[in-house]
């Protein structure tokens, strides 16, 4: 076996696997060499918790899968996974002190589906508390950090899991999106994110923030990767998870090399007014003359009910998370406070000491407008404004096939640089909520760098069940351009 480890963080997933299934290389080496990464980049928070042997008990597995030509292609390829994902070996957190040391019993579904798909797991990815963020810095074990300048977010809530990426800690990792949890980070850091349609993959296992919301999905350096993680994430779980889709599993890698030209590509002008930075906008439009030049065709579309997918999902996400998060009471599991005189007293110190300051605002938030008097006013009208902006997407996709534009008004801003004002955060997704309040699939691609030589992603948009369209699309571009290769200085 040839030893080339000392540039194994460079290679992709499809190129680890290419080695690894060649006998190139050995599962335990990868493990080795991305284990020493971690502890080499820690300043980048990146990473939550390991356990070193438990990985290379699964990299040695991997090892006697490829020697006896039993593996899959995703055999001894290292993953790190979102701690907002419980597993069995590894301390589950969802980034709150009132989850501080718990063990699940289980694993959540798509980390056992990707365990089966023989990936070996580095660790727990760190991660905005209950995913309830968009810069990672509501952790409450201190905020993830931007590879590129490490002044600056990486984006939330998977900003661990896109720093990771970006850093070469991990060849792939495991995110959510709720709001644009998973392409907003995959932006700024330059990594490449998909969130499936809601329900391709199973929630199973993944502590709730909003369910109607919440979907797991991968980010890599290519939409290549993605397909591969893509292609074992998915597929439905009816006796766990009641949302998930009774749609099979797919090939997702099976297009990729599909040909795009004449493909109509939407381009909505609600993503393109003033309040778009002009360094993204240059970026966005150097990507969109490149799909020109690849024969897609650029058509004016309309999605007029974007500027209220803020207060929408600010009123359905906060009453889902409210409900969801009564179960953390001190009593069955987690943390509960030191000192309380009866068991009201206990559920309310517990959940004050253990809950960060955003998820009190967002419970509190969803708490009063499900209560009496406000549930018409708010949360129903709410619910019947996000069928509206379904039905607007439904409408632009009967003149275009993709839709596409940034994913985020800026480049990452630097750590802090939103603490004294939390809207400015709500307002950093409003061209990712609309895709995530009407279910529909969404990627980020990186497509340039902007100011402070931070990374711009694309926003490419399909309509339901069209993730093979969608990487197909994204993989033609990155076969044009390398902005998908690109790396943080010293890493």
């Amino acid at each position: 076996m040839t030893h080339i480890s000392s540039d194994l963080h460079d290679l992709t997933v499809a190129q680890l696997s290419h080695l690894l299934q060649k006998r190139k290389v050995s599962a335990v080496e990868c493990a080795e060499h991305f284990l020493a990464r971690t502890q080499k980049h820690a300043n980048l928070g990146a990473f939550l918790h390991t356990q070193e042997e438990h990985t290379l008990a699964q990299a040695r597995a991997a090892d006697a899968r490829l020697a006896s030509g039993s593996a899959g292609v995703l055999d001894g390829v290292p993953i790190a996974h979102k701690d907002i994902f419980v597993t069995r070996d590894f301390v589950s957190t969802a980034g709150s002190k009132i989850l501080q040391g718990y063990q699940s019993p289980f694993d959540a579904t798509v980390v056992a589906k990707l365990a089966q798909a023989g990936m070996v797991c580095l660790g727990k990815l760190n991660c905005d508390e209950f995913a309830m963020g968009s810069a990672n810095e509501n952790s409450a074990y201190g905020p993830a950090r931007n590879p590129w300048n490490t002044d600056c977010t990486p984006g939330g809530s998977s900003g661990g899991s896109a720093a990771a990426v970006a850093a070469r800690l991990s060849p792939c990792a495991t995110g959510t999106d709720t709001g644009g949890s998973i392409r907003q980070p995959a932006a700024f850091c330059g990594v490449t994110g998909i969130k499936p349609t809601y329900g391709r993959a199973s929630r199973y296992g993944m502590v709730a923030f909003a369910s109607s919301l919440d979907q797991a999905g991968p980010l890599a350096r290519s939409a290549e990767d993605c397909g591969l993680l893509l292609s074992a994430m998915c597929g439905p779980d009816p006796e766990r998870d009641s949302t998930s889709l009774d749609v099979p599993a797919e090939d997702f890698t099976q297009h990729l090399n599909d040909g795009i030209a004449g493909l109509r590509i939407g381009l909505p002008s609600e993503f393109f007014g003033a309040g778009l930075a002009p360094d993204v906008r240059a970026a966005i439009d150097a990507a969109l003359k490149e799909f020109e030049a690849l024969g897609v065709k650029l058509v004016p579309i309309s999605l007029p009910l974007t500027e209220l997918s803020i207060p929408v999902y600010y009123i359905i996400a906060p009453a889902e998370a409210s409900s969801n998060l009564s179960r953390f009471d001190g009593v069955k599991f987690g943390f509960r406070a030191n000192e309380y005189t009866d068991l009201s007293d206990m559920y309310q110190k517990t959940r004050a000491q253990g809950f960060g300051a955003e998820v009190k605002r967002r419970i509190m938030i969803g708490t009063y407008v499900l209560s009496h008097g406000y549930y018409d006013a708010y949360y129903l009208q709410a619910q019947k404004i996000r069928r509206m902006i379904a039905n607007d997407f439904q409408a632009a996709f009967k003149v275009c096939d993709v839709i596409a534009g940034p994913v985020a008004p800026t480049v990452a801003w630097n750590l802090g640089g939103h603490a004294n004002d939390p809207l400015a955060d709500y307002l950093a997704d409003i061209f990712t909520l609309p895709a995530s309040l009407a279910g529909l699939p969404g990627m980020s691609v990186p497509v340039g760098l902007g100011a402070n030589h931070l990374p711009v992603g694309l926003q490419l948009i399909g309509n339901y069940l069209s993730e093979a369209r969608l990487l197909n699309v994204a993989h033609r571009f990155q076969q044009a351009t390398d902005w998908h290769a690109a790396k943080p200085q010293g890493v």
